[in-house]
């Protein structure tokens, strides 16, 4: 695992909380904020993913 992944799987955690706590309290902004967050979290993780990809790559084949 690289830092991009981990920090993505941070932000989408972050961001599936802000939006239970904006569903409960019946916050729209807080609810948006949340899914924002959750959207940058999967496209930081996949950044990380593809970055390992390429790694493993690497050295399959060098």
């Amino acid at each position: 695992m690289n830092k991009d992944q981990v920090e993505g799987v941070g932000k989408q955690v972050k961001g599936k909380i802000n939006e239970g706590v904006g569903k409960m309290t019946g916050d729209k902004v807080q609810e948006a904020k949340g899914d924002m967050q959750q959207a940058a979290g999967k496209v930081q993780k996949g950044v990380g993913d593809a970055r390992e990809d390429v790694k493993d790559a690497v050295k399959k084949n060098p």
